[in-house]
């Protein structure tokens, strides 16, 4: 859609997890050497006649392993591409024995964000009631994203229930609490960045998906949903970031720490909204040990 950054998103996101090949020890198996098994385009339920997909990138040995949901947005626009093509991305992680699922949502402008946060939710949900099928553990699932797709992750990290017993449909029925989280570079109060918001900046223009009244941002921000139960949480940030001031990372890291919950907080100095080069390298090596610490075998 003219005017909206979608594409530096997507140039942000793909670039970070190229990196996960070399800020992952030890990992010296090329990506299209790697024995991983891709499942494309798994749908995980449907929306106004349409289907909503994910990709599973799976180790080649079956076992009982942690899950790691990436939020495929950038703006809340989700983009597609071949999965095959988005191999290099995961293939170390799941080299470490991660299943990857990559979670496209409903995009922005035809869906907001409640909607994508509602599709993503869906999707833990899927994941952990067919963890059979996919050979994950249901009890260790983590998530993570940049920009809007950190506020995606921080979402189910901080408004994740435990399902209702009494609904008809059975996925309703099934947690869609996570047991990590990890955030780059994200959004964690909508409220300033909104158009409803008369003193918001004009650089929020160009994205439509923040379109919303207070009420909705109110809602829609992790910082305000901030609680004890929350799942442990990996904040990363740059102090330079223009987009998304480093003050959504800090807030929302003091917040957990004044409820009690786990959470840890990575400032990169000089670093914008696209954290680049070694900083990159550095960010994405505290990812993936954050995940490995919490998302190990009992």
């Amino acid at each position: 859609m003219p005017g909206m950054l979608v594409m530096p998103g997507m140039h942000f996101m793909c670039r970070t997890l190229c990196m996960v090949v070399l800020a992952t020890a030890g990992c010296t198996v090329a990506a299209a050497q790697s024995p991983v098994k891709i499942e494309a385009d798994v749908v995980y339920g449907h929306k106004d006649g349409l289907a909503l997909t994910c990709d599973v990138y799976r180790p080649a040995a079956e076992a009982d392993g942690p899950a790691l949901l990436f939020m495929v947005s950038g703006g809340w626009y989700s983009a597609w591409r071949p999965a095959e093509q988005a191999l290099p991305m995961f293939a170390p992680l799941v080299e470490r024995g991660f299943t990857v699922f990559a979670v496209r949502h409903g995009s922005s402008p035809r869906y907001g964000i409640a909607d994508a946060v509602g599709d993503v939710r869906r999707c833990v949900r899927f994941v952990r009631h067919h963890s059979d099928r996919f050979g994950i553990d249901p009890d260790r699932i983590g998530v993570y994203g940049m920009s809007a797709g950190g506020h995606l992750s921080l979402m189910l990290g901080t408004t994740g229930d435990d399902g209702d017993a009494s609904a008809a449909e059975p996925l309703d029925r099934v947690s869609s609490r996570v047991q990590a989280v990890c955030a780059f570079v994200a959004p964690t109060d909508l409220r300033p960045m909104a158009w409803s918001d008369p003193e918001h900046h004009t650089q929020y223009d160009r994205f439509p998906a923040l379109d919303i009244a207070q009420e909705a941002a109110t809602a829609l921000s992790p910082l305000l949903a901030a609680s004890a139960d929350d799942a442990p949480t990996l904040l990363i940030a740059g102090d330079k970031d223009e987009l998304v001031p480093i003050w959504h990372s800090e807030r929302m890291h003091a917040t957990l720490a004044d409820t009690g919950a786990t959470a840890r907080f990575v400032p990169i100095r000089g670093a914008g909204h696209a954290i680049g080069g070694k900083d990159l390298v550095t960010a994405v090596a505290e990812m993936v040990a954050f995940f490995e610490t919490h998302l190990a075998a009992p």
